[in-house]
């Protein structure tokens, strides 16, 4: 078994940075890199820039001890591991601009016998066009693209696959897809993994491991898609879309999800899209499902309005900003497209989301309340549209009629 003794982690966000503090965690000396000076300066304070269930008791204990500290620059290392963002262009095509701009970045430190692992998701073939990146910088070394079992250097893919508010316990528990460009980098990558990972490591090639990711959300995506879509047909006749789902879910084959109102993160949102885009002929349920999950936030806004209308007033309270329950995290999040829409209406919007102290710059103009708060004024609409802790245990909530539920709160 390979040891490691120091690894580079690229990209210090929400994946990045739990996976940073759990090898730190392990007495292996990390180095975290990232393009942002306020988050190298936070984290080497022992500090933490997102919210994550102990996740800034562990970075303080890695960062006092001396096994984790950031960088704004790469440094030569055993293994690198890329976790940075892979968002779109126009049209939902994939953009590697970050994928390629870290790849360019560890080349100069690189030596015969290191480790480079994607963990970034990203559309079948990256890994392999971070292998040519590396090469074009580094024509003084053997990529495996080229040289199969003869590189000097190991490359393999690892998609992470955790939910948020969990993500320390489920880098160490969940099972993990290892994708090498051959079967020596795969093992190379388990090797690394073995230090922190206690489920079961499945090695597979690189396309295989890309395509896993895609097809998990994917799976999940056209899912909730059909939930989805049964509430907007429940809506239009006048039946209980809660109780519906319920009922068929007492089949013993059927289980239906809870629909919502759309699909948010930086997973299942983004995901099939990858899919749709090198496939744009033959994934046509994919396509469908996303196509589904993205009108939502306009039904949702649409009945919003349309009952602000019935009772004579342009002040909605919106409960709920983030991408799913009790997290801080508002990528891709449906709740958000549901406020921009409402906004263009030119509504008076009083936002409620407990998980954060500021609002994004674009809703500045709107006030940031407290549930208890935002309740006072009896001449408005309330919408409920993520299923937080404290909607679920609000007696203020519980003891109002004129709630628009669009997540199943079920006051």
């Amino acid at each position: 078994m390979r040891q490691f003794k120091k690894v580079c982690v690229v990209g210090l966000g929400y994946i990045g940075l739990p996976t940073a503090a759990v090898l730190a965690s392990r007495k292996i000396e990390v180095i975290g890199i990232d393009i942002d000076s306020t988050v190298i300066d936070t984290i080497n304070n022992g500090e933490v820039h997102i919210v994550e269930p102990d996740l800034d008791i562990v970075v303080n204990a890695a960062v006092t001890q001396g096994y984790l500290r950031a960088s704004l620059a790469a440094e030569p290392a055993d293994a690198f591991l890329i976790a940075v963002p892979t968002p779109f262009k126009e049209d939902h095509e994939p953009d590697l601009a970050f994928v390629e701009a870290a790849s360019r970045a560890i080349a100069p430190v690189l030596k015969a016998g290191n480790l480079v692992i994607l963990e970034s998701t990203s559309p079948v073939g990256t890994t392999e066009k971070m292998a040519a990146w590396l090469s074009e910088e580094r024509p003084d070394l053997k990529f495996p693209h080229e040289h199969e079992e003869g590189a000097d250097i190991n490359i393999a893919h690892c998609p992470e696959r955790v939910l948020p508010g969990h993500v320390l316990i489920e880098l160490i528990q969940n099972d993990r897809v290892i994708g090498g460009l051959t079967p020596e980098c795969s093992d190379a990558a388990k090797d690394l993994y073995k230090t922190f990972v206690e489920a079961e490591m499945l090695t597979t090639s690189a396309r295989t491991a890309e395509m896993c990711k895609l097809v998990e959300n994917s799976f999940r995506d056209v899912n909730i898609a059909f939930a989805n879509e049964l509430s907007v047909i429940c809506d239009k006749s006048d039946i209980n879309v809660w109780e519906l789902i319920q009922l068929a879910n007492h089949h013993p084959r059927v289980n239906i999800l809870q629909p919502g109102t759309g699909v948010g993160g930086h997973c299942i949102a983004v995901d099939p899209w990858f899919i749709v885009s090198q496939a744009k002929q033959d994934a046509k349920l994919i396509h469908t499902a996303r196509l589904v999950n993205d009108f939502k936030p306009t039904f949702v806004a649409d009945k919003i309005y349309a009952m602000a209308e019935k009772h004579g007033t342009k002040k909605v309270s919106c409960l709920g900003l983030s991408f799913k329950p009790d997290i801080d995290d508002l990528r891709e999040s449906p709740a958000l497209e549901v406020v921009r829409i409402l906004a263009e209406k030119e509504l008076e919007l009083t936002l409620v989301e407990p998980n954060i102290e500021t609002l994004p710059a674009e809703f500045s103009e709107h006030q940031l309340a407290r549930v208890e708060d935002a309740l006072q004024d009896k001449n408005q609409v309330i919408a409920i549209l993520v299923a937080h802790r404290e909607f679920k245990e609000s007696s203020e909530l519980g003891s109002r009629k004129d709630i628009l539920d669009f997540c199943g709160v079920g006051l």
